[in-house]
Order: C-alpha cells, then sequence, then structure tokens
C-alpha cells in the first residue's frame, strides 16, 4: 500500500464522525461533505508524519472550515425570503443509509436545528463541540480564536437558548404521521375538520421554498391560517410520497426535475423551539 493510499485509508476512518460534527454545525448535508472534502484537501498537502492525532488534527481542520461557513452564510441569509430550516436527510420508502443514520443520531432533530440557526456562528460551534463532541474548552478555544473562558461564556449562552425553547417533546411518530395523513388529505379533498382536530391552536408552520419560490412564507401563526395553507398545496398534494424527515413524518413531492419535502405542522404535542415546522423547495441529498 502506497503512502497516498494509507492515508486515504486513515482518513476514511474519521469521516463518519466528521460528517457529524460538520452536519450538526451546518444543518446541511452539502455544506458538511463540502467541509469534509476540504480537510482531506488539506490533509493531502500536508506532511502527516508530523500530525500526532489524527482524528483531532481533521476535528480541528472541520471545526475552522465549518465556523468559516457559518460567518458566510450569516451574511447571506439576510436576503433569504421566508422561513429557512434546515436540510434534511430524506428517505423515501425504505430507511435512511447507514450513513444518514450517524447523520440523525443521538435524537438531533431539525426542531433543535431551528434553534442552532438563532445562535451566532462562535456561538454554534461551541455548542456543537463542546455539548455534542464532548471538546474540552481549551481546545475549541483554539478553533474559535477565543480564550478558554470565553468559550465557556459562549457555550453556556447558547445552551441557555436551547434549553428555554426546548418546551415540550415531539409526538410519537405514528400520531406525526396522522398528522402528515390529515394535512395532505385536506388539501387533496378539502377534510379541513379531521386537520384541524389535530393541531395545536397556536400552531407555528414554517416553510422554506428557497428564494423566489410562490410558496415561501414567513412562519404561518395558528390552526386556522395552516388550515388555509393547506387549501394552497391542492395542486401539488397528488405528487406527495410518504417519507420521514430527520427521523419525523413528512412527505416529498416529486415533480418533474425535482424533488421537494416537507414536514407539515405538528400536532397537539409540538417539537422543542417550535409547534410546528415544515419545509419545501431544497433538494433532498
Amino acid at each position: 500500500m502506497s503512502d497516498r493510499d494509507f492515508l486515504a485509508d486513515r482518513f476514511e476512518q474519521e469521516r463518519p464522525q466528521l460528517r457529524r460534527i460538520a452536519y450538526r454545525m451546518l444543518g446541511t448535508v452539502d455544506e458538511a461533505d463540502d467541509a469534509v472534502q476540504e480537510a482531506w484537501i488539506k490533509l493531502s498537502r500536508r506532511d502527516d508524519s508530523k500530525v500526532e492525532n489524527l482524528g483531532a488534527w481533521l476535528t480541528t481542520v472541520v471545526s475552522r472550515v465549518c465556523l468559516d461557513m457559518l460567518r458566510t452564510r450569516r451574511a447571506r441569509r439576510e436576503e433569504f425570503v421566508g422561513s429557512w430550516m434546515p436540510e434534511p436527510i430524506v428517505a423515501i420508502g425504505e430507511g435512511p443509509s447507514p450513513e444518514d443514520e450517524a447523520l440523525i443520531a443521538d435524537g438531533v432533530g431539525l426542531a433543535l436545528y431551528v434553534v442552532l440557526e438563532t445562535l451566532s456562528p462562535a456561538e454554534r460551534v461551541a455548542f456543537v463541540l463542546h455539548d455534542m463532541f464532548a471538546m474540552p474548552f481549551d481546545l475549541i478555544a483554539r478553533i474559535a480564536g477565543r480564550s478558554p473562558e470565553a468559550v465557556r461564556q459562549l457555550a453556556s449562552r447558547a445552551r441557555r437558548r436551547v434549553r428555554s425553547a426546548q418546551t415540550e417533546p415531539d409526538v410519537e411518530l405514528v400520531e406525526q404521521r396522522r398528522v402528515v395523513d390529515a394535512f395532505l388529505e385536506a388539501a387533496r379533498a378539502g377534510d379541513f375538520d379531521a386537520l384541524l382536530e389535530l393541531l395545536d391552536p397556536e400552531v407555528v408552520l414554517r416553510v422554506d421554498a428557497g428564494p423566489d419560490s410562490p410558496l415561501a412564507r414567513e412562519p404561518i401563526v395558528g390552526a386556522e391560517a395552516v388550515l388555509a395553507e393547506a387549501q394552497r398545496w391542492n395542486a401539488f398534494a397528488p405528487y406527495a410520497r410518504p417519507a420521514t424527515v430527520n427521523g419525523v413524518a413528512g412527505f416529498a413531492l416529486r415533480r418533474p426535475g425535482r424533488l421537494r419535502w416537507h414536514r407539515p405542522a405538528s400536532s397537539r404535542l409540538p417539537a422543542p423551539g417550535a409547534r410546528g415546522t415544515s419545509r419545501s423547495g431544497r433538494r433532498a441529498p
């Protein structure tokens, strides 16, 4: 085995963990893979004999790349129309692949990613690395370019914000599926009474349809408003297929040349951080 092959083999052993870290930080599969690929490029250009702990070195590189991407994306997000939502892992029919299962493990659902989006880039990096991956503050400080005490404060602020948003657990998958089916039935046949029975009066529906889409909306608040939104989906509902979205019930819309996903509003027990979340318009990974 050549030195290059040996280095690639060592990198592949670390790749699953690096993808988990990058996906937690960025919330999108494509960007997470880009960050991991950037780490490989940097490693391939470096004398690896000088790297004592390859896993720690790669984690540091991926984290710094993610921090830069978060800072750039934060500025770009100001021009986004509607509610930005994380890119989900969508599985239609069969369950997600083992690689995708690793990304959605540990109960990290879309609701938490929505909360993470409210954090500053530095807060998010500190929280993800410390609270999710148990990295010590002195190492995070080197990544963020802050003192260990400053990083500790960043993580503490992020933790308080996350905890304040986690009010009630999401309902069981079977109940989630009932809400999805009721939303689709309302869209297809106008059976709004069945959907209304499942919705919390203060339900919030979030739609991320991408820029310049007729589906783009600011958060929709209240059961009646969500019912009105279901009416707008009449033309799309025939294309819907049941799917799981980061481990929760949803549906995917297949139209020529495009796959959209949607997670309708939650039932009476909301997900942490919002009474319901939904999104459409971004390509599924």
